[in-house]
C-alpha cells in the first residue's frame, strides 16, 4: 500500500475510534485497547521479521513494560497515564539496549532461543519477588492524563484514547523508519548481511537499533494493557504469552504496519467469542484460524490486500 494511503488511514481510523470512543460499550471498548495494545507489541516484532529474526521473548518487554507501569502507582503514587507510560519506555529502552548488545550477535532459532531464556528469567524473578505480589501480581489505576485529572466515569475512555493515539503515532512512526536509509536496510539484512556490510553499513549496530525499537513498542502496549486491564502479574512474561505475539505476527503478515492492528483485532475477536461459546475447546478454534491462514494466505492476512492489486 503506498505511503501517502496508509497515512491517511491511520489518521482516519484516529479520528474515527476517537470520535466514536464515548458510544462503545464496555466489552468492545475493551476488546479495541486490547487489539490496539497487542497490535504495538507486534509491531515491533514485524520489524524484527523483516530483518529476518524471529523473537520468542517480546514478553520480556511486554512485562516490563507493565511493571514499570504497575511499580509507577503502586509505589510511587503516580496515576497519570503519560507518566506511566514514558516509565515503560524508558525501563525497555534501559534493558534492550543492554541486552540487544548480546542478541546482535545471533541469528536464527539461537536469537529466538535466547530472547525467550531472558523471557523466562523475568518470570521466574517476579514469581520469587513478594514485593511485586509474587504469582499474583497487584493492581493499579490512572487518575490523570498529561496533569489532567479525569472526571468520573472518563476513566476507560481515557485509557482507550491513549491506547489509540499511542498506536497511531507507533504505526506512523514505523512508518516513515520504514522509509528510512536505515529502515530499508531490514530486508537487505534479512536477504544477504555480507552485502549490506559491503555497502559501508553496520549490520550489528541496525539490529541492535531494531531490537531497541522493537523492545519500546512492546513496552508500551504492556503498559497499555496493564492500565486497561487494572492488574500486572509474572504470567505477562511467559513463554505463552510471547507464543501468542508470534502467532498474531504470521497471522498478519509484514506487509504494512496497519497488518499487525489487523492481525491483533481479529485474534483478539475470535479468542472472546470462541471462550464465550466454546470454553472448553477456545484453543482448537484459534488453531484452526492459523491453520487456514497458512494454508491459503501464507502471507498472512495483508496479502489478501496485496493480491487484490496483482493483475
Amino acid at each position: 500500500m503506498p505511503r501517502d494511503r496508509t497515512t491517511r488511514i491511520l489518521l482516519g481510523a484516529l479520528l474515527v475510534l476517537l470520535g466514536a470512543g464515548p458510544f462503545l460499550p464496555k466489552w468492545a471498548m475493551f476488546m479495541l485497547n486490547v487489539s490496539l495494545s497487542w497490535g504495538t507489541v507486534v509491531l515491533g516484532m514485524m520489524l524484527l521479521m523483516r530483518t529476518g529474526l524471529v523473537s520468542f521473548g517480546q514478553g520480556l518487554y511486554y512485562c516490563l513494560g507493565a511493571y514499570a507501569a504497575g511499580v509507577s502507582y503502586a509505589k510511587l503514587g503516580i496515576g497519570d497515564i503519560a507518566v506511566m507510560l514514558l516509565a515503560s519506555t524508558a525501563v525497555t529502552v534501559a534493558v534492550s539496549a543492554v541486552l540487544g548488545l548480546l542478541l546482535a550477535k545471533y541469528r536464527d532459532i539461537f536469537f529466538a532461543m535466547l530472547s525467550l531464556a531472558f523471557s523466562m528469567i523475568l518470570f521466574g524473578l517476579l514469581v520469587k519477588t513478594s514485593e511485586l505480589g509474587s504469582t499474583d501480581g497487584f493492581g493499579l489505576s490512572v487518575a490523570s492524563v498529561a496533569g489532567v485529572p479525569l472526571a468520573e466515569g472518563w476513566d476507560r475512555y481515557a485509557v482507550f484514547a491513549s491506547a489509540v493515539v499511542v498506536a497511531f503515532g507507533a504505526a506512523l512512526g514505523m512508518q516513515r523508519y520504514l522509509d528510512s536509509h536505515t529502515g530499508r536496510l531490514a530486508g537487505a539484512i534479512r536477504d544477504n548481511e555480507l552485502r549490506v556490510e559491503y555497502m559501508g553499513a553496520s549490520v550489528r549496530r541496525v539490529i541492535h537499533l531494531n531490537y531497541v525499537i522493537s523492545a519500546v513498542l512492546a513496552g508500551l502496549g504492556g503498559g497499555l494493557v496493564g492500565i486497561t486491564i487494572g492488574h500486572v502479574d509474572p504470567e505477562m512474561a511467559f513463554w505463552t504469552t510471547s507464543g501468542e505475539f508470534v502467532f498474531i505476527a504470521i497471522l498478519s503478515g509484514t506487509g504494512n504496519v496497519l497488518a499487525p492492528f489487523l492481525g491483533a483485532t481479529i485474534f483478539e475477536t475470535v479468542r472472546s467469542f470462541a471462550y464465550e461459546y466454546s470454553p472448553n475447546t477456545w484453543q482448537l478454534v484459534l488453531g484452526i484460524t492459523m491453520l487456514l491462514v497458512i494454508v491459503f494466505l501464507p502471507g498472512g492476512l495483508w496479502s489478501v490486500f496485496t493480491r487484490r492489486r496483482t493483475p
